[in-house]
């Protein structure tokens, strides 16, 4: 099995806010790229990294440079304003001896190797994984009023989060299915699912925690530093 990791860091950031895009803010000594990008070097099987950036992006360069992995991280390929379009791009960057993709956010920069491991050997059994944690708080369905309409089984959710991995030419055939709609696909998962593919879930970390706001990044600054 050869993996890919499509490093998805072409997103505007508007939720987060300031000049700087979050996978460039400095924590614990290192951008919080090169944190996810040494994270995901503790798993072995991954053979390449294909980064995906925005079209403006002038820092990636100089906060990659001199930079060596276990893996070969290969030049950035330009996203687009869907994450849709930059897996895409991505996927189509990818060397053609690959035949398991994971696509991960460039700001989840804490996946454990346990994690890494999980998600890899569910994909090698099944065709595809994605983390999951437990749910915890009791969730509401809601119409478009705010009415409640339904309440489902906590025990039967969870909280996805990346990478969510599956087999190349299984992607590629879901992207060619729902590609008339692919914007309206929250994550890399749901395309496979309204696919048809199966997809399952592996043990996730509430670690691994997507840095999309100002409190998160005060918890990852938090979290390096042992408070």
């Amino acid at each position: 099995m050869q993996i890919g990791i499509l490093l998805l860091a072409a997103g505007s950031g508007k939720r987060f806010g300031g000049m700087l895009p979050k996978q460039y803010i400095t924590v614990a000594d290192k951008p919080l790229l090169i944190h996810t990008l040494n994270s995901l070097a503790q798993e072995s099987r991954i053979s390449v990294v294909q980064p995906v950036i925005a079209a403006d992006d002038q820092l990636y360069a100089e906060v990659t440079e001199g930079c060596r992995f276990a893996f070969d991280l290969l030049p950035p390929v330009t996203g687009g304003s869907e994450r849709s379009i930059s897996m895409q791009r991505g996927l189509a960057a990818l060397p053609g001896f690959i035949d398991m993709v994971g696509v991960h956010d460039a700001v989840r920069p804490l996946p454990s190797k346990q994690l890494l491991k999980d998600v890899f050997d569910v994909a090698a059994e099944y065709g595809t994984a994605i983390p999951g944690v437990a749910v915890h708080d009791t969730i509401k369905e809601i119409d478009r009023n705010g009415r409640v309409v339904r309440t489902p089984d906590r025990a039967m959710l969870r909280a996805v989060q990346t990478p969510q991995v599956a087999r190349r030419d299984w992607f590629l055939e879901a992207i060619e299915k729902e590609g008339h709609r692919l914007e309206s696909h929250t994550d890399d998962a749901s395309v496979l699912e309204a696919a048809g593919f199966p997809v399952y879930i592996s043990q996730g970390d509430s670690l691994n925690r997507k840095i999309t706001t100002q409190a998160d990044m005060d918890w990852l600054h938090a979290h390096f530093e042992g408070v």
